[in-house]
C-alpha cells in the first residue's frame, strides 16, 4: 500500500513539479489554483457549479488532448523500455598498472572517445523506434575493502572501451566481470542499507576543483602526486567483513535535455547558454556605484559607474569559460552503503555525505546530498517512517542495479559536467596512492608475437 501511494505521488509530483518550456514549476500554480477554487467554491456557490457544467459541456473538447498527451508519453516510455531490455549489456573491471606515470588527462582523453550519441538522429528513430543515445556507468566499489573499478556498457561499445583504455595505459587489464550487484539481495530486512545521489551546490557551469587546480595537468614523479581520488579509495578500503559500498557516475552526451526549454536563437537550451547567463550575473555584479549630488535639486543620486571587477570575480568568469568549451555530459552520481546488519556502522554516512569534499571549492562549484536516505529527517512523528525508509531503500539499490538516471523507471534531476570534471571524479589512479587493497595487476602481460 505504502508502495501504491509512493508511485502514485511520485507520478504526480513529476508532472506538476518538473520543469516547463520556459524554466519554471507548475507546483505552485496547482496550489494556487486550488486554493483560488476552493475559496469561490465557498463564497459563491452557484458560480462554481456553472463553472463546473461549462468544463463539463466541453469536455469532448479538452479531454481528447489530455488523453492524447498522456498515451504519447506512456508511448514513449514503453519503447525505451522495449529498446533498453533488447540491449546486451556487460560490466568491465578495470585493474590498474601496478605504476604508471599518466596524469587525469589520459582519461579525459578517454571520456571524449565515449563522447558518442547515435541513434537519436531522427524522431523516427527516438519516437517510433524507442532508440536512445547510449550511457555510461563508471563504478567504483568496495566488497569487504577490496576495491574494484569498473565500467558498465552496452555489449557493442566494449571494443570501444577497452582500445580507448589501452590506448592512454600500458599494462592496465580489462576483464569481463559478474556484476557484483546481483551478488547480494539487497533486501531491507536482510541488508542495513544506505544510499543517496548527489547533485551541483551551485549552477552547472561553475566547475568543481579538478586534477588542473590539483597540478595534474603536468607529469611528475609518483611521489610528488597530489591524487584526489586517494581519500575516497582509502575511505572505501576501510570497511569490513560484511560491509559493501558502491559508487557509479552515469553519463550520456549533453544534449541540453535537463532545461527543457529554447534560447534565445531558437535551438536548445544547453549549459552553454546557462553558463552565458552566469557570466552576465557576475558581471552586472561587478558594475560599481557612483554616488553625485545633484546640482539643481541638491539630492544625492546613485548611478552605475564602471565595470570593476575583483580577482575572484574574473578567476569564477575564466574558470566557466573554460568549463563549458570541453564535451560535456548529463552525469548523475550515486552511492550506496550495504553491510549485513550486526556490521551496519551508522558512522559511515557522515563520510559518504562528505565523500567528494576534495573536489568541493566554496568559490566555484560542490556536491550536496539528495533523494533516497538523504530525503528523511526521521523526525519520530513521521508517518510511516520505516515503511517508506523501507521503501526507499529498495528503490536505490534497483536503480543502481539498472544504471538508470535518465529514463524510466528512474528519471531523475541530473548535473552536467565537463570531461575535466569526470576525469577527476574517476580515473585509473596513480602509483603515488598505496592502499594495499586496490586491485591493480598482478604482473605484466602482452600479447603474443604476430609472427607466432
Amino acid at each position: 500500500m505504502i508502495e501504491f501511494f509512493s508511485n502514485k505521488y511520485g507520478a504526480f509530483k513529476k508532472i506538476i513539479g518538473s520543469p516547463t518550456a520556459v524554466g519554471t514549476s507548475l507546483l505552485p500554480v496547482f496550489i494556487v489554483g486550488f486554493v483560488m477554487f476552493g475559496a469561490v467554491f465557498f463564497i459563491v456557490p452557484s458560480f462554481s457549479n456553472k463553472a463546473l457544467l461549462f468544463v463539463l459541456f466541453f469536455a469532448p473538447v479538452w479531454m481528447p488532448f489530455l488523453f492524447v498527451s498522456a498515451a504519447w508519453r506512456e508511448w514513449i516510455i514503453f519503447r525505451h523500455s522495449d529498446f533498453i531490455a533488447s540491449q546486451k549489456y556487460v560490466l568491465l573491471e578495470i585493474k590498474p598498472p601496478r605504476t604508471h606515470l599518466k596524469t587525469p588527462i589520459a582519461m579525459e582523453a578517454i571520456l571524449s572517445g565515449l563522447h558518442l550519441a547515435p541513434g537519436e538522429s531522427t524522431w523516427y528513430s527516438r519516437s517510433i523506434l524507442g532508440k536512445m543515445r547510449p550511457w555510461w556507468s563508471l563504478e567504483i566499489a568496495s566488497i569487504e575493502g577490496q576495491v574494484h573499478f569498473f565500467i558498465w556498457t552496452r555489449e557493442a561499445f566494449k571494443r570501444n572501451i577497452e582500445t580507448n583504455f589501452y590506448s592512454q595505459y600500458p599494462g592496465i587489464q580489462i576483464i569481463e566481470a559478474q556484476d557484483y550487484t546481483r551478488l547480494v539481495s539487497g533486501a531491507p530486512d536482510k541488508w542495513g542499507i544506505w544510499g543517496c545521489d548527489f547533485d551541483h551546490t551551485k549552477p552547472d557551469p561553475y566547475p568543481i576543483k579538478t586534477y588542473i587546480d590539483y597540478g595534474l595537468d603536468k607529469p611528475s614523479k609518483d611521489y610528488e602526486h597530489t591524487d584526489p581520488l586517494a581519500n575516497l579509495i582509502e575511505f572505501m578500503s576501510s570497511f569490513g567483513l560484511g560491509e559493501q559500498l558502491w559508487m557509479q557516475i552515469v553519463i550520456r552526451v549533453h544534449k541540453g535535455d535537463k532545461y527543457k526549454k529554447k534560447n534565445k536563437d531558437g535551438g536548445v537550451y544547453t549549459w552553454k547558454d546557462a553558463a552565458k547567463e552566469a557570466v552576465q550575473e557576475i558581471r552586472i555584479r561587478a558594475v560599481r556605484k557612483a554616488k553625485y549630488k545633484d546640482i539643481f535639486t541638491g539630492e544625492i543620486r546613485e548611478v552605475d559607474d564602471f565595470l570593476d571587477p575583483t580577482k575572484g570575480e574574473l578567476d569564477t568568469v575564466a574558470a566557466i569559460e573554460r568549463n563549458v568549451s570541453k564535451l560535456a555530459f548529463d552525469v548523475g552520481v550515486r552511492v550506496i552503503y550495504l553491510a549485513r546488519p550486526d556490521r551496519f556502522a551508522g558512522e559511515a554516512v557522515p563520510g559518504i555525505l562528505g565523500l567528494f569534499k576534495q573536489f568541493s571549492s566554496e568559490s566555484f562549484n560542490g556536491f550536496k546530498p539528495t533523494r533516497w536516505l538523504a530525503e528523511f529527517s526521521e523526525y519520530p512523528w513521521e508517518p510511516f517512517l520505516k515503511q517508506r525508509q523501507d521503501l526507499a531503500r529498495r528503490k536505490v539499490v534497483d536503480a543502481f542495479r539498472r544504471r538508470q538516471y535518465f529514463y524510466e523507471p528512474y528519471s531523475l534531476d541530473h548535473m552536467v559536467m565537463s570531461t575535466e570534471e569526470l576525469a577527476t571524479l574517476y580515473h585509473v589512479p596513480s602509483g603515488s596512492i598505496e592502499t594495499p587493497t586496490l586491485t591493480r595487476v598482478v604482473s605484466a602481460t602482452s600479447t603474443a608475437p604476430a609472427n607466432i
